[in-house]
């Protein structure tokens, strides 16, 4: 490590953890240690912290080298997914389910009769039974179908699932709940969970995001800009940006309407934003259902958590939505038919300055969330369209495709309303925007009526806005890979240098989007909508909580930057 330091003429930072109580004496002997052998050390964190450690006295006595931080000891963070204890146990797997998602909050053997269990099957929790035992199947399969989220159930012993069983708790089975099968028995299957390592598997990238995020929350970044010269012009890594978005999202403080209110990870989202206030979340649903959701998923509603019954509120909007419909001809009796979807509710309250932003889409199609916001909210002035942008994470910065969700074969003057858009938008988060129009030629190398689109779009964007670095056409190679653009386009200030990518059409952008994303192992956040007057911002069926969290804090970002 002290040769590569050297070689790279890296400043080192050291890491220790506070569990073996010489942390202090531990970092002093280490930076000793590698100081002999001319590396240079600038700085030390201290991770898991018990709640009691002293910060202070630790800071004290390093002297002159500098402390960047403590973080925490999390037992959270030590779950491990249901699919990391079927690889530990090397169990066959029986029933997929959400096996690589669920997490095991604590290991649970069936060892007393099905009744007294059921205290037992709470969020996270692990069952292991024998194969023999029907009535802890069934109680457990009863308990998924109730929306309990267990970790998932274990039989011992080789045993299989009935098949009688398996067709009465059909419904459970394809709820998530993951179900394998060990050859060894429950006590020796629960010492053998016990040796499972706590290190964060290569593949979890949930987990590792977590782990990021919380030592990110525990770096003094007072210390950090005094200790670490900054140059002038740097990327905006992923985990910085992800810190970055939280922080502009608690500054901006705005009041997020989600319609989508007793959905389970809607729900879990939410309870997140309103305890790290990352946003002021309301929820549309009933009360009791809400309350009823959240504790099948073990999640506390926190007092900052608003909640509007839409039964309740209705009413109040049919004149709204009929005098903004009345162009069409929309009647009392139709607004309130209409008014049955939350999130035309939704869009009526954001319409009406009573929220300031919207996500839906978690268990709705994008059509269900934009076209409420098309026909009540509008562009935006200046636009003539509605479009939208990923957040690429790349291992090292960040990246911005559009279009890639919403418009199919934009014009070459859309294509430049895209690109404007699309610039601004990475600039609001913090990323300079550097724009290349992708197409499969660059330059003049290419022919045909897709080139000549791209070129006029490029000189239409140039024209609009001179002062913005934008070159097109530019082959993805060439706009992204530094040598590659030195060869192709060697006059070109953006090729192999863009940080902002945007693409011919929908089945261009879309495909590049997730092969890039799948590929690569690439966190995506988004889509992003662009040009509305206020933002809606559309989720993926498929959206992990997380995903929901980060589309919260961008939708509550885009409102401050409009109201700003």
């Amino acid at each position: 490590n002290a040769e590569i330091a050297r070689g790279l003429k890296a400043e080192i930072i050291l890491v220790a953890s506070a569990k073996s109580g010489h942390t202090v004496a531990e970092i002093s002997h280490m930076a000793l240690r590698m100081s002999k052998v001319g590396c240079h050390i600038a700085g030390a964190i201290i991770n898991k912290a018990p709640a009691r450690f002293d910060a202070e006295a630790a800071r004290q006595a390093l002297g002159d080298l500098t402390l960047w931080g403590v973080a925490p000891y999390h037992a959270a963070l030590l779950a491990p997914r249901t699919l990391d204890v079927a690889r530990h146990l090397n169990a066959r797997v029986l029933v997929q389910g959400e096996l690589a998602t669920r997490r095991v909050l604590e290991t649970v053997i069936a060892s007393r009769s099905a009744a007294e269990m059921i205290e037992h099957l709470t969020p996270g929790a692990l069952v292991m039974s024998a194969g023999d035992r029907d009535d802890m199947m069934l109680a457990t399969a009863l308990a998924a179908s109730k929306g309990v989220q267990l970790a998932g159930l274990v039989l011992t012993h080789g045993s299989e699932i009935d098949r009688r069983i398996r067709e009465l708790a059909s419904h459970a089975f394809e709820s998530g709940l993951p179900v394998l099968s060990v050859a060894n028995d429950s006590f020796v299957t629960a010492t053998h969970i016990n040796t499972l390592p706590g290190a964060v598997p290569a593949d979890d990238g949930a987990r590792m995001n977590a782990v990021m995020d919380v030592v990110a929350d525990h770096l003094w970044a007072t210390v950090l800009n005094q200790s670490v010269r900054m140059p002038a012009s740097i990327q905006m890594s992923p985990p910085a940006f992800r810190y970055r978005l939280i922080q502009q999202a608690r500054a901006a403080n705005q009041r997020i309407v989600l319609p989508e209110g007793d959905e389970p990870r809607t729900l879990r989202a939410a309870a997140i934003c309103a305890e790290k206030k990352i946003a002021r979340c309301v929820l549309l649903g009933n009360r009791a259902a809400i309350e009823t959701a959240a504790a099948a998923q073990g999640v506390a509603l926190p007092a900052a958590l608003e909640i509007i019954d839409p039964e309740q509120a209705r009413e109040r909007y049919v004149e709204r939505l009929t005098e903004l419909r009345r162009s069409k001809g929309l009647t009392p009796a139709q607004a309130r038919d209409q008014l049955q979807d939350n999130v035309v509710l939704g869009t009526l309250m954001l319409a009406a300055d009573e929220v300031d932003g919207l996500v839906s889409g978690a268990a709705h199609t994008t059509a269900n969330t934009v076209r409420p916001a098309l026909q009540l909210i509008k562009t935006e002035p200046g636009s003539s369209i509605v479009s939208s942008v990923f957040f690429m994470l790349m291992p090292d910065q960040v990246l911005v495709y559009g279009d890639c969700a919403i418009n199919p074969d934009p014009s070459a003057a859309e294509l430049a309303e895209i690109a404007l858009q699309s610039a601004a938008s990475a600039r609001d988060f913090g990323i300079e925007p550097k724009v290349a129009m992708i197409s499969y030629s660059t330059g003049s190398s290419g022919a045909g009526a897709d080139v000549d689109k791209v070129c006029e779009a490029t000189a239409l964007a140039k024209i609009k806005a001179p002062d913005l670095l934008i070159d097109g056409p530019l082959q993805y190679d060439a706009a992204s890979v530094l040598e590659v653009g030195q060869q192709k386009a060697p006059d070109s200030k953006i090729a192999g240098r863009a940080t902002v990518f945007v693409f011919p059409d929908l089945n261009t952008g879309n495909t590049t989007y997730k092969a890039v994303q799948r590929s690569a192992n690439v966190v995506s956040l988004g889509p992003m909508l662009q040009g509305l007057r206020k933002p809606v911002n559309d989720l993926s069926r498929g959206a992990l909580v997380d995903d929901i969290v980060f589309t919260i804090a961008l939708t509550a970002i885009q409102a401050h930057a409009r109201r700003g």
